[in-house]
């Protein structure tokens, strides 16, 4: 019985943390690609 209610939590809260997330990923994903883009003509130029 109490196992079944904390599977139940923890299924909740990783759900929960999935959501919350999203959208840092997202920022981040943006952020990263711009950064590899910029540092990838930085580096065309020294070479």
């Amino acid at each position: 019985m109490l196992r079944a209610i904390a599977d139940v939590l923890r299924a909740i809260g990783s759900a929960i943390a999935t959501v919350v997330t999203l959208p840092f990923r997202a920022i981040a994903r943006l952020f990263g690609g711009a950064a590899d883009t910029a540092g990838g003509a930085r580096r065309r130029r020294h070479i």
